[in-house]
């Protein structure tokens, strides 16, 4: 996801997006312990990459978790 979406997304969305990548996160995370093989580490990449700019978007905000 871009950074423009997410600048367009309100405070309260922004928090759901960030909960649902954290789920995420967690369960390719465990796949990957539990295989040993990252399915789609681009995938997961990406994924960090979106979490970080929403971290980023909410403490501009001062709305930070």
């Amino acid at each position: 996801m871009k950074i423009k979406d997410l600048r367009a997304l309100s405070t309260e969305a922004l928090n759901g997006k960030l909960k649902d990548l954290k789920l995420d996160l967690a369960i390719e995370k465990r796949n990957i312990s539990s295989t040993g093989v990252a399915s789609k580490k681009i995938k997961l990449k990406e994924m960090k990459r979106t979490v970080a700019q929403i971290l980023t978007l909410l403490k501009e905000r001062g709305a930070a978790s």
